[in-house]
């Protein structure tokens, strides 16, 4: 049987009654586009995160984009990030007519190096983007000390860190505000595309709403430019709603499985994840190091085991944003992990047999590379 680092349908098969009984909600309401359902989630969502304010949009980029625009960046502005982060970070920022100025990453745990963040910052900065990769965050202490001297909001890519704390805190509201997508794969993942951008400020909440709806507040009547349409999907919200009961599950099942992974692989050279001080890794993806990665990836495939790479390319070396002037060595440890990280199965339907066979075959072939 083949196997991917990623599978929904034994989830689905799981929890099918509830999923169809979602879509028939929805479908029954009489209401199919911003109605009780996305209402209910960005209610229940906010209350997961203590938070005031959540609002739904069609995706996780656009979370990004609007969240981006309500804080007011646009052309000639910069924005502080990372290139060890997916695409969609960085397109985000340029779709708003910013410039991306990448940092470099730790070693152990590839997150943002925030030591390196004030030399980065110029008199063009309007913002400090932290991307919580892989499931768990970065250094935010810090991080807010340096946006706080500059006067600089932050804005939290939470992609990949549903569930995840920080020092107690929630990934999410250590910010001004911060994105959220609820691609199938995420933590808490939809049935299709799906986002939130969530935040404690009313005026950032105003702006939001207006920007997903045409620039409008009440129908037909624009008060306000730019605008798009980016609406959360009213079956997906109510989807959302009752998985959003399960995260905390969702989470401890994905910790079950990477300490599994940490106990089969102690004594080899394989680099397993390294969780930071303070930090409640919630392994969004089971991301490991080895020097002969695409040997070991090459001899799983030979067994119908399918792994992939977050992420192979870093965002500066690649074609599209050649414009952005990086050159090869410019963020040595981003590079470096690239050619090296890999991810493993990682879902909590993921059954003990099947993370079995992942162990038992890795392990011969890494007593062979």
């Amino acid at each position: 049987m083949t196997m991917h680092v990623w599978g929904y349908l034994a989830e689905y098969e799981k929890e099918r009654t509830e999923i169809l009984d979602a879509v028939d909600t929805v479908f029954g309401s009489g209401q199919l586009v911003l109605g009780a359902s996305v209402e209910g989630f960005e209610r229940e969502f906010a209350e997961y995160h203590g938070l005031p304010h959540c609002v739904g949009v069609d995706n996780g980029t656009n979370a990004l984009v609007l969240g981006l625009r309500a804080l007011g960046i646009g052309p000639g502005d910069e924005v502080v990030t990372v290139s060890n982060t997916a695409a969609p970070t960085v397109v985000a920022i340029d779709a708003v007519g910013a410039t991306p100025v990448f940092v470099d990453v730790h070693s152990d745990t590839y997150l943002m190096d925030v030591e390196q963040v004030e030399a980065a910052i110029t008199p063009r900065t309007r913002c400090l983007l932290p991307v919580h990769l892989y499931g768990q965050c970065v250094d935010m202490a810090p991080l807010e000390r340096i946006a706080e001297k500059h006067g600089l909001p932050i804005l939290e890519d939470c992609a990949q860190a549903h569930g995840a704390r920080h020092h107690g805190r929630t990934a999410g509201t250590m910010g001004k505000a911060a994105a959220f997508s609820f691609y199938p794969t995420k933590v808490l993942g939809a049935y299709g595309d799906g986002g939130a951008t969530v935040t404690a400020d009313p005026e950032v909440d105003a702006n939001l709403r207006r920007l997903r709806y045409y620039g409008m507040e009440t129908t037909y009547h624009v008060v306000r430019l730019p605008g798009y349409n980016s609406r959360l999907d009213e079956v997906q919200a109510e989807i959302l709603r009752r998985k959003l009961t399960r995260l905390d599950d969702y989470v401890a099942k994905r910790q079950a499985i990477a300490q599994r992974y940490a106990e089969a692989f102690a004594g080899t050279d394989l680099v397993t994840p390294v969780t930071a001080p303070g930090n409640t890794h919630v392994y969004y993806v089971h991301v490991v190091r080895h020097p002969r990665r695409d040997a070991i990836i090459e001899a799983l495939k030979a067994q119908d085991i399918h792994l992939n790479i977050s992420y192979p390319w870093p965002v500066h070396t690649q074609k599209g944003f050649a414009h952005l002037g990086y050159k090869e060595g410019s963020l040595p440890v981003t590079e470096a992990a690239a050619k090296e990280i890999f991810s493993l199965p990682m879902y909590p339907s993921l059954t003990a047999g099947d993370q079995d066979r992942v162990i038992d075959a890795l392990r011969g072939v890494l007593a062979k590379v």
